[in-house]
């Protein structure tokens, strides 16, 4: 009987040993970013045509997109872990090309002027390390881009049936037009245990000149769904409202889009998930105003952008949401805005399609 007291004391401390092991190395290794760091323009193609004459009038009408990926993994019948499903990767690695290869598609057949993309993995062990971005440059030749990395995990064991890995991916800016320059900022995060799962949100700035010497300044941003509280989500809203406010006072133009992970649209859903709470439209600064309620079709935004990832995809029961759009401000018309609806076909959300005039 001591012996085999002893044996369970010995196991027990090793698996004490090692579990304490395993956090120094997942607080070792976890860091951010710094703020206000200067991102690279690149010009994807150089054996593709570029107008290089290409330049933002006002008065003209130009196309912005903006399309959360799920980093490849979310087919119809995927369900993901963290919100109650049972997956942690992609099925495997074809089906994760397959996804990106149809955004990718989907994408060029639009042909939009610019586009906005988030969960943009370069290496992750759930997504089998496809370099999602050199997947989407093979289609998106042409065009001036940005990236932006907001997740860099170290390997998570979580959960214990399919382990989540390591995993880094971020935002994209991709432009017809050139960027002149490029800015990463840093959210507002947890800075409890919740912040393993956040990492490092962020937005990024592009600006673009205008032929009237002022800039486009494009914000692409993901901001938190998971460990968020009233006050965070707070907290990286004002962040963000603060350099929109700023650009807008120089007499620049300010599209911001992308995933906000919150319900966009004015009718609060009762029971919404916690990344689905209603967006706090009384916060918007003057002179800023949600894109989607310059809708002049209204049968175009019946679409929901975003589908719970609880079970696989059914139209009847799954519950959707708006979460991705654009703030546009005031000197931005908005001429056309559409909720484009592939039926959550490679992604959990739907691509959402705006036209826009700098007045």
């Amino acid at each position: 009987m001591k012996k085999m007291f002893k044996k369970i004391i010995i196991v027990l401390l090793v698996i004490v040993a090692a579990f304490g092991a395993y956090a120094a190395y997942v607080f070792g290794t976890y860091y951010r970013l710094p703020d206000n760091l200067t991102l690279e323009v690149k010009r994807n193609g150089e054996n593709a045509h570029f107008d290089e004459n290409f330049t933002i009038t006002p008065g003209n009408a130009y196309f912005i997109m903006t399309y959360n990926i799920g980093f490849g993994a979310y087919r119809k019948d995927y369900s993901f872990f963290m919100d109650g499903g049972k997956s942690s990767w992609g099925k495997d690695e074809e089906s994760v090309i397959a996804a990106v290869c149809g955004m990718g598609e989907i994408i060029t057949d639009v042909n939009p002027d610019f586009i906005l993309l988030q969960e943009i993995d370069i290496d992750g062990t759930r997504s089998y390390h496809v370099d999602q971005l050199a997947l989407l440059n093979q289609f998106l030749k042409g065009y001036y881009y940005d990236f932006a990395q907001d997740y860099d995990s170290p390997f998570l064991f979580f959960p214990p049936w399919e382990p989540h890995g390591a995993n880094k991916s971020g935002l994209a800016v991709y432009s017809r037009a050139e960027i002149a320059d490029s800015m990463r900022r840093s959210l507002p995060i947890s800075e409890s245990f919740s912040k393993l799962v956040d990492l490092d949100r962020c937005y990024s700035i592009s600006r673009i000149p205008t032929e009237n010497g002022r800039q486009l300044c494009i914000y692409n941003v993901h901001t938190s769904a998971y460990g968020g509280s009233d006050e965070i989500r707070q907290a990286q809203l004002s962040t963000l409202y603060e350099d929109m406010k700023a650009d807008y006072a120089k007499g620049n133009y300010v599209i911001c889009g992308g995933d906000f992970n919150h319900n966009l649209k004015e009718n609060s859903q009762e029971n919404a998930p916690e990344w689905a709470y209603p967006f706090p439209r009384e916060t918007l600064p003057e002179g800023f105003h949600m894109a989607l309620d310059s809708a002049k079709d209204e049968s175009a935004v019946v679409h929901n952008t975003c589908r719970s990832a609880d079970a696989p995809y059914d139209p009847q029961t799954t519950y959707t949401v708006t979460l991705d759009g654009f703030i546009v401000s005031d000197n931005v018309s908005v001429n056309y805005y559409q909720h484009m609806d592939w039926g959550y076909e490679f992604s959990d959300h739907d691509p959402v399609l705006m036209q826009f005039i700098l007045e």
